[in-house]
């Protein structure tokens, strides 16, 4: 992103934001509530177009990248008697043509995906009645099943417990690790950040700052974005 502005009902969330995902990298997203980071993801995965510049990637094998999406909160209406694995499959539909039903090698690959984020065993249960660290993971394992070039997740640990919080990025840093996968990921846990992403990318006051982990999580680094003095 080059000078683009980003925001949504032509209101500007973020003026000109100027920023690089490096390719294979794992790249943390900070900023306070309402700096703009869920937009942000939102525009760079294109639900929300930006106000001006545009977005762009370079190509993957010579094809435009492929995009998986986490969200903060999943909104599966629990009217929808939908198991883990229907859900997880939800992923291969970018591959199905219109009014196709999924192959036999879709549904296997989304137990794959069911597996390696580590809910292989809830396949047959309900998504509806899953906890909330497992719901993570099934939506994990749907955008694994995209075959994405890029994987973006808002805020993955919110709302669970230390225990699935730590599993989950756990899961996420051995993906990156084994798969070479480019991540981008917002997280508000700044030690989460120092463990696991290589790249930071900082919102603060409508601009977007950037550098390596070790550069942007400096004492005097924390006290400016932060407006803090450390005694």
């Amino acid at each position: 992103m080059d000078d683009v502005a980003v925001g949504y009902s032509r209101r500007v969330v973020l003026p000109r934001v100027t920023l690089h995902v490096p390719r294979g990298s794992f790249t943390g997203l900070l900023g306070s509530n309402g700096s703009g980071k869920s937009t942000l993801l939102k525009t760079i995965i294109g639900v929300t177009p930006p106000l001006s510049g545009k977005v762009q990637f370079a190509p993957c094998a010579g094809r435009d990248p492929v995009l998986g999406y986490v969200p903060q909160r999943e909104a599966l209406d629990s009217i929808f008697l939908l198991s883990s694995l229907e859900v997880a499959l939800m992923g291969c539909s970018g591959r199905v043509a219109a009014g196709r039903f999924f192959a036999r090698e879709d549904k296997s690959f989304a137990r794959q995906c069911l597996e390696l984020a580590g809910a292989g065993d809830l396949s047959g249960r309900r998504f509806s009645e899953l906890s909330g660290g497992q719901k993570q993971r099934v939506l994990i394992a749907r955008a694994l099943a995209a075959k994405p070039d890029l994987l973006i997740l808002d805020e993955p640990t919110a709302g669970i417990d230390a225990a699935a919080s730590q599993a989950i990025m756990e899961l996420l840093s051995r993906i990156h690790r084994e798969q070479k996968l480019t991540i981008l990921m917002v997280n508000h846990d700044l030690a989460v950040m120092k463990r696991c992403v290589e790249e930071v990318i900082w919102l603060r006051n409508g601009e977007a700052s950037q550098g390596r982990v070790e550069a942007m999580l400096t004492r005097d680094k924390l006290e400016e974005m932060l407006n803090l003095h450390f005694s």
